[in-house]
């Protein structure tokens, strides 16, 4: 008896999209929330669009008020500030990352007011501080710090609010 491979459940391949299906694909990839260009073009790399193909597509789509990197920086720095409490620094290098130029990065930085900024990363501080109980002050000091530095917040900012935490306690 011999057995296909689709009998076995063989992944199924990802269908490669005609022009015209993807430029109404895409419309409705960005229309969904604030993508940019990069995310756009590995969707369109994954469905068989490349190159010069791919670049007009997007044009088309920014030319249309689909893709708008600076309107996306806005709203990524917005969510990932305060959705997931990242820092300037972690957000600035994704970003970065997904090759958001830097006046865009700036226009999208402006999101996030100081107040709050400051709020939020004492906030964090001392639920991180308080959940360190059984080490002693320097060593709680010390993995507080290392956690806000992976969260992306500045130096500086970090050592101002642990010095005032240990000031309360």
């Amino acid at each position: 008896m011999s057995y296909s491979r689709k009998d076995y459940g063989s992944v199924p391949r990802k269908k490669y999209w005609t022009p015209a299906e993807a430029k109404v694909k895409i419309a409705a990839f960005c229309a969904y929330q604030e993508r940019c260009q990069q995310d756009v073009r590995m969707r369109l790399t994954e469905r068989g669009i490349h190159g010069e193909e791919a670049e007009e597509l997007i044009a088309v789509m920014i030319e249309e008020g689909f893709l708008n990197e600076e309107r996306y920086a806005q709203a990524f720095a917005r969510g990932k500030f305060s959705l997931k409490k990242w820092g300037r620094i972690k957000i600035r290098q994704a970003l970065k990352f997904k090759k958001i130029s830097d006046r865009c990065i700036q226009t999208g930085m402006r999101e996030i007011d100081p107040e709050e900024y400051y709020h939020v990363l004492k906030g964090e501080s001392e639920k991180k501080w308080n959940s360190l109980e059984k080490f002693d002050s320097f060593q709680r000091k010390m993995k507080v710090q290392q956690y806000l530095l992976g969260r992306g917040f500045e130096q500086d900012l970090i050592q101002g609010v642990l010095s005032e935490i240990e000031k309360l306690k």
